[in-house]
């Protein structure tokens, strides 16, 4: 079967979370990315293959990188000339080249826009960084935390009177960074096929957590609403739109926002005395203390049985743990289980479902410079040559 992006080549300088999550999602429907990594200091001078890339621990790290799955590695030393001639001849039939270094080491390095599209002006070039190109931030150092502070995201999280709540990195890093830069080499794939020429694509992991908040700083801009840690709707302001402790120390979410979904959760829970209250803020206190209440009286899989079989929006809070064995997340294909070279291994699946062009996991993660030798040989390097230059650590 056909794959979307079947025939483009990415060639992918990123190294953090932020740029392989990009280049895996162009991965996993076809595309043919190549891992442009750095030379390791003193491996590319052992004059053949490193010893330690075929460590136990090494190829068990390559199976579980997801990140990395379906890609191919090349190591290049861009600080030699040659080196960088060997990244010039891969732009030259590339489609696209996706960067995350801080503003300028690509100009200092040679690998910069202005350079490829001299070599190739078809080619669609992202710069993927914390704060953009431009702006006063722009050479600032930071990671997730940083961007969703300066995002808003940060800001309207937690409760009142409490510290922000620090998610993990998917916000900044993931969403913001990784999924917009995705979405935009897409979008810039087929303007190209109407101009055909590249362009180039800036990504600021804080601009895409802003516009993440389009639609609550819409309520901002409209009527000055401004959101607070848990005093709003959709962050805890409200007991029914929460989570609440069940008897075996687990949470459990509801979410019945809708009039309907409000008053059947009051009937499941015994707690007619709030039918006609939803909005009735005076009311507020005596219901969460209710609800709480009632929900330490049942585990949480005993509640999902009971709301399950009602109009409520609900759900169990999955720790990491039960999240891999939940059965909607299996029959959905969220995790995947296929062999690797050290047995089977698990990931997480593909969230996007097309019908006709659907994606696929091709490929374990690669080894550093797995594919060195096969891409220069694909060049028209011969083996003395390629051994020239691993000997003297212009690649790996």
């Amino acid at each position: 079967m056909v794959m979307a992006l079947e025939g483009i080549r990415v060639l992918d300088l990123s190294r953090l979370a932020p740029g392989p999550f990009c280049s895996m999602l162009l991965a996993d429907f076809g595309a043919d990315v190549i891992l442009v990594e750095a030379v390791p200091g003193a491996s590319a001078k052992l004059g053949g293959p490193n010893p330690a890339r075929l460590s136990e621990s090494a190829q068990r790290a390559a199976a579980y990188n997801a990140l990395s799955r379906g890609k191919r590695s090349i190591a290049l030393n861009l600080k030699d000339p040659e080196a960088r001639e060997i990244f010039y001849a891969l732009a030259k039939d590339a489609d696209v080249v996706l960067e995350g270094f801080r503003p300028g080491v690509v100009q200092r390095l040679g690998v910069d826009y202005e350079t490829v599209r001299r070599i190739n002006p078809r080619i669609i070039y992202c710069s993927l960084s914390g704060f953009g190109q431009t702006g006063p931030y722009a050479n600032l150092v930071g990671h997730d935390i940083n961007y969703i502070a300066i995002g808003g995201a940060l800001g309207v999280t937690g409760r009142p009177g409490t510290p922000p709540a620090i998610p993990i990195n998917i916000i900044a890093d993931f969403a913001g960074g990784g999924l917009h830069a995705a979405f935009a080499i897409c979008v810039a794939l087929l303007a190209r096929e109407k101009t055909g020429e590249g362009q180039y694509i800036d990504i600021a992991m804080s601009d895409g957590v802003l516009a993440l908040m389009t639609a609550a700083f819409a309520g901002y801009f409209a009527n000055g609403q401004v959101i607070r840690p848990g005093e709003y709707l959709l962050n805890g302001g409200v007991p029914w739109y929460d989570v609440y402790q069940c008897a075996d120390g687990r949470w459990f979410s509801i979410g019945s926002i809708e009039p309907h979904f409000y008053e059947a959760l009051c009937r499941v829970l015994g707690c007619e005395e709030f039918l006609g209250k939803q909005f009735d803020t005076s009311a507020y206190p005596a219901m969460r203390e209710k609800f709480a209440a009632v929900f330490r009286t049942k585990t949480a899989d005993e509640w999902m049985a009971i709301m399950s079989q009602h109009d409520i929006c609900a759900a169990p809070v999955l720790e990491m743990e039960r999240v891999v064995e939940d059965p909607h997340n299996l029959a959905r294909g969220m995790v995947v289980e296929f062999d690797s070279p050290v047995g089977k291994v698990k990931q997480i699946g593909i969230g996007a479902k097309l019908s006709g062009t659907p994606g696929r996991i091709r490929s374990t993660g690669p080894l550093l410079g797995q594919h060195t030798d096969e891409i220069l040989r694909s060049l028209g390097y011969d083996d003395a040559r390629i051994a020239s230059l691993r000997e003297r650590g212009a690649v790996a």
